[in-house]
């Protein structure tokens, strides 16, 4: 059972961060384009393996499956520990990982400037992964009740 809320909480909390991603790139010209950053990674990583890359729609979606597999495991840490601090978790979580988006793309060798291009931006950046740590603190306390 344990396993299941925490495979549950993760998966929650990326889906509320990839809602908040792909649903603000299409109204908000500030919005912070992980997906490109997810792209560039995929291109990369399999231009250094000698596959060229997919197509541009097969490229989205490979990313965002990779997204989501990567950000539901990342948020299944949340729940792990003492139910008490699980809110906190959450957010340190979240937070963790959107500093991380903001600084570690750049010495990764990717295009920093989709989440560092404005005040906005970065702000949006940290602000969507902390919903979505907070999003799989909440939904983990709800399936422990």
């Amino acid at each position: 059972m344990k396993a299941i809320k925490n495979i549950s909480a993760g998966l929650a909390g990326a889906v509320a961060l990839n809602i908040l991603h792909e649903t603000a790139k299409r109204f908000y010209s500030k919005a912070p384009r992980v997906d490109l950053i997810g792209e560039e990674a995929l291109s990369k990583s399999l231009n250094a393996l000698g596959i060229s890359s997919p197509s541009r729609k097969n490229l989205f979606g490979l990313t965002l499956a990779g997204d989501l597999i990567s950000n539901s495991m990342y948020y299944s840490m949340v729940p792990v520990g003492k139910s008490k601090n699980l809110i906190f978790r959450g957010a340190a979580y979240g937070l963790a990982a959107g500093i991380g988006a903001l600084t570690l793309t750049k010495p990764m060798g990717l295009d920093d400037d989709h989440v560092n291009k404005t005040v906005q931006t970065k702000v949006l950046t940290v602000a969507w992964y902390l919903v979505g740590g907070l999003v799989a603190a909440f939904v983990a306390q709800k399936i422990g009740e």
